[in-house]
C-alpha cells in the first residue's frame, strides 16, 4: 500500500488523460489509490476511488511530432474519499464522504523545459504532497478552475483556484 510521487502523478494524469491516443476516443479507467498518512490528509491514511469514468482524450502536436497539449474531457464519476485510520500496516475503514461529479474538462500543456501546465475546469480533486507548493499533505475537491504545474522533478506547484471546495481531510477527520 504505499504510493510513490511517480503513482501519484501517473494516477492523476490517467485521470485527466485517461487514455493517450491520437483521435479522440472515449476511455474508461476506474480504480483507487491508497495514500499513506502524511501524503494524502496529516492525521489518518486515506484512499481515494473513483467510477464511471468516461473520458474522450485529443493529443496535439507541433511540426516536428513533439506533444505540446492534451485535452481531455468527461461526464463526471462518483469519488469517494475514505479515513482509514493512522494504523500503517493494518489500515480500517473509517469514515468516508462520496461526490458524484457533474464532469471536467483537463488541459495539460506540455512547456518546452519538460514541465506542464495543467488547468482543469468542473469538478478535480487536487492531492498535495509535502514536498508541493504550497505544501501539503491535502486533498481538495474543486468545482470551477484550478491551474497548476508538474515540474520535471515532479513537484506540484498550485497556481490559482476559483469556485468552491471541499477539504477532504478536514471533512474525515471528524
Amino acid at each position: 500500500m504505499k504510493t510513490s510521487r511517480i503513482t501519484r502523478g501517473f494516477a492523476l494524469s490517467a485521470l485527466a488523460a485517461a487514455a493517450l491516443v491520437a483521435p479522440a476516443q472515449p476511455a474508461l479507467a476506474d480504480g483507487s489509490y491508497f495514500l499513506p498518512m502524511g501524503q494524502g490528509c496529516a492525521g489518518f491514511n486515506l484512499e481515494w476511488s473513483w467510477t464511471g469514468t468516461i473520458t474522450h482524450t485529443k493529443e496535439f502536436f507541433d511540426k516536428n511530432g513533439n506533444k505540446v497539449r492534451l485535452l481531455s474531457a468527461g461526464k463526471g464519476t462518483v469519488n469517494t474519499y475514505t479515513n482509514y485510520g493512522t494504523k500503517a500496516k493494518k489500515p480500517v475503514a473509517g469514515e468516508s464522504i462520496t461526490i458524484r461529479t457533474d464532469g471536467s474538462v483537463t488541459e495539460t500543456v506540455y512547456n518546452p523545459d519538460g514541465s506542464q501546465t495543467v488547468t482543469a475546469t468542473g469538478h478535480n480533486g487536487l492531492i498535495m504532497f509535502p514536498t508541493d507548493v504550497p505544501a501539503g499533505p491535502s486533498t481538495t475537491h474543486y468545482t470551477g478552475k484550478i491551474v497548476y504545474t508538474i515540474g520535471t522533478d515532479g513537484v506540484f506547484t498550485l497556481l490559482s483556484t476559483s469556485g468552491p471546495s471541499i477539504d477532504v481531510c478536514a471533512e474525515l477527520a471528524s
